[in-house]
């Protein structure tokens, strides 16, 4: 299945083991990446906020570049994945705002139209790739694993953006991966709260303190680590988090897994490939609970 792949600004930057992991699954999910290499930053929440008619441009770009590979458009990042769906909800609700962002995009060489799905690899995992294929992909049951999820704000707010009016179980999905692949979720309210990222440099004990009680609840649970499918989360929650453990006065020492990471380990794919030994919060003892010979 052919996919316009938009990999964000993070995971080519400092988050490079997102970008690894999610090239190495694609084979077996018979997913063809056509990334778009011009595709503009989103601008994150800032720039919708600051200057809402050059967002409204930006991403209309980077809509317009996938409708002219007639593909969906893949993203790998819930805070892309958020800004991308709301602004393709705006633009098509309104004609006049439609227009003046091709009005500017124009002299790319583009025109939006207004047909691009935007769909994040979660997502496309069970409504387009289906169940069936990732099972068949599975080489590895992380049984013993106790993994918790955390979703990130942008793929869950607002609904009405995002579809989740129409497809609410869109707000269940990773705990059905994490089952799926033969590890027991971990039940914890953090799991759709902010991590904090946003505020990290305006209120950096606060968010900090914000990540680093999330990670703990799902400790306390009984979590050996923690999945998101956001790189801004990642860098809070795994980049953050001996800051956070000084904040709090606590040990936390949990492991945050990038969503690929997880499905390549299941994969049968070697930690390494994955870059599973690149992050700031060790992954070995989470490791060692898994068989690694497939």
């Amino acid at each position: 299945m052919k996919v316009a792949f938009y990999p964000g600004c993070v995971s080519k930057g400092a988050c490079p083991e997102l970008y690894v992991s999610a090239k190495a699954i694609a084979e077996p999910l018979g997913l063809e990446l056509k990334e778009l290499t011009e595709a503009p930053c989103t601008g994150a929440g800032v720039l919708s906020e600051q200057n809402p008619q050059l967002a409204d441009a930006l991403n209309g770009l980077t809509l317009a570049m996938a409708e002219s590979e007639g593909a969906d458009l893949m993203t790998i990042c819930s805070t892309c994945q958020g800004v991308l769906s709301n602004h393709n909800y705006h633009l098509k609700e309104d004609p006049e705002r439609m227009e003046r962002a091709n009005a500017t995009i124009g002299d790319q060489g583009y025109r939006y139209g207004g047909t691009t799905k935007v769909k994040h690899l979660l997502w496309m995992l069970f409504e387009d790739i289906g169940i069936d294929r990732v099972k068949a992909a599975i080489k590895r049951k992380l049984t013993g694993l106790k993994i918790a999820p955390f979703y990130g704000c942008y793929i869950l707010r607002p609904e009405e953006s995002l579809g989740l009016k129409e497809r609410p179980e869109r707000k269940t999905y990773l705990q059905q991966l994490i089952a799926l692949v033969g590890a027991e979720p971990v039940e914890y309210r953090g799991s759709t709260k902010c991590c904090g990222f946003p505020m990290l440099t305006f209120n950096r004990d606060k968010a900090l303190a914000m990540g680093g009680n999330h990670i703990m609840e799902a400790k306390d649970k009984g979590a050996d680590l923690l999945v998101t499918p956001c790189p801004l989360c990642h860098l809070n929650l795994d980049g953050q988090q001996p800051d956070a453990g000084r904040v709090l006065k606590k040990d936390i020492g949990v492991p945050i897994f990038h969503l690929p990471q997880l499905l390549g380990l299941a994969f049968g794919m070697d930690p390494s490939e994955l870059r599973l030994d690149h992050h700031v919060v060790s992954t070995k003892g989470a490791l060692e609970k898994v068989e690694l010979k497939v």
